[in-house]
Formats: C-alpha cells, structure tokens, sequence
C-alpha cells in the first residue's frame, strides 16, 4: 500500500463527525465516526494498510503517536511530510495538554479530525504549529518535490515550563473571563487556569479544544 491509499481513504470521510476522545474500532471498515484526530488517523492506516500504529490495540483509543514514531517510525522534517502523500504531521501533547495529528495530502494540505463544529476536513500545513513528521514503516510514500513549511506568523500562545508571559495573554484572559471562562484573574501569565479555560471556550464553539490560542482561536475569541 501506499501513502496515495492513505489520502484516498482519509478523502472519503470528509464531512464526518469529530468527539474529543472518540473510541474508534480500528477493525470496523463500515465506521462513520464521530472521530477524535489521532483516532482518525489510526483507523485509516490500519484500515488501508493493515499497520496498526499509533495505539495499543485494535480497539482501544490512540494516543501514542510520538511514541511509536521514535521507537519504530521515520522521523522527517515538517517539509518533507508536506509534499509526501500520506505522510503524517504531529503536533505534541504536553503535560495533560492535548495534541493534533493530522494527514498530509503531499500538496501542503491536510486531512484531518479538526473539531466539533466541522468534522474531518481538508485544511493546510502551513501557519499551524507542528513538531514533527512520520512516515510509517511498511508503507511506499511517492514523495513530491520538497514545499519549504511556512510556520505561524503570530505567537500562539500556549501552556508552556515555565510559562509565557504577555500583555497579550493578559488581553486573552479579559476576554475569556468577560465570557465567563475562570482565567483566576488577569496576570499576563499562561498558566493552567488559563489553559483550562481556553479549552472550555474552544469546546463551547466546536473548536479543537487543544488549549492554544492560535490566530484562528483568537479570531474567533474576538469575534465573539
């Protein structure tokens, strides 16, 4: 099989439900979701390739990505997973923080289990952070000619040791608290209270609730 399988696949859910934590039976070929990212992109590996990665077992929710792809994966940069179909781009969770996993179509877009409010979608690698790529071992990938990766042109801010600090991050906790969402206060600090809050507001609008204030969460706090 190859990594153009993979995207061929993942196309064919578009349009289909997400659910943080959503468990997903890897053997069920006829599954419609809802799906979770790391979960969506388990199933269709396995189901397209007969590799399961990524989780401990057929039917059990995936969240060991980073694990399997420095013990038994290829590690490649985030150009490189760009323009190879199939390839898979991984955004680390940290402590009690919730990452993003999402397949790359080889062209500079995604498929991917985004959010509540748009399901699986076809977004774009670029303006989005990430920490690695991988490609999965037992799998041809037909890479394209490398895309340079055009990281994020704002700051996201994020829960981080230690902690950023930021009058912009004091802005982010007004707003979330003039909503309703406990920051503890106004402190210019991104420290778990915030975190938890940001989470609680992505979810009430069926953002990812990863608990990052990107530009897109941002824009979407603001325009609030």
């Amino acid at each position: 099989m190859t990594g153009d399988d993979i995207v061929s696949l993942g196309d064919k859910h578009v349009g289909e439900p997400y659910a943080l934590g959503a468990l997903v039976p890897k053997n069920n070929a006829d599954y419609k979701g809802p799906w979770d990212s790391a979960d969506f992109v388990s199933w269709v590996y396995y189901q397209a390739t007969g590799i399961l990665y990524g989780c401990d077992s057929v039917d059990e929710h995936c969240d060991f990505w980073d694990r399997d792809a420095n013990k038994k994966g290829q590690i490649v940069t985030i150009e490189e997973a760009k323009s190879t179909p199939g390839a898979v781009i991984l955004r680390l969770a940290g402590n009690g923080t919730v990452g993003h996993i999402v397949i790359s179509d080889g062209n500079g877009g995604t498929i991917e289990a985004h959010g509540r409010e748009d399901g699986i979608i076809n977004s774009v690698v670029d303006g989005r952070r990430w920490d690695m790529g991988i490609l999965v071992p037992g799998v041809t990938y037909n890479p394209n000619p490398i895309s340079p990766f055009r990281p994020p042109t704002v700051t996201i801010y994020r829960l981080t040791s230690p902690n950023m600090v930021s009058t912009e991050i004091g802005k982010i906790q007004a707003e979330l608290m003039r909503r309703g969402f406990d920051t503890g206060g106004v402190d210019n600090i991104f420290g778990e209270m915030t975190y938890n809050a940001v989470r609680l507001f992505q979810n009430s609008v069926g953002l990812n609730p990863d608990g990052e204030v990107s530009a897109f969460t941002a824009a979407v706090l603001d325009a609030k």
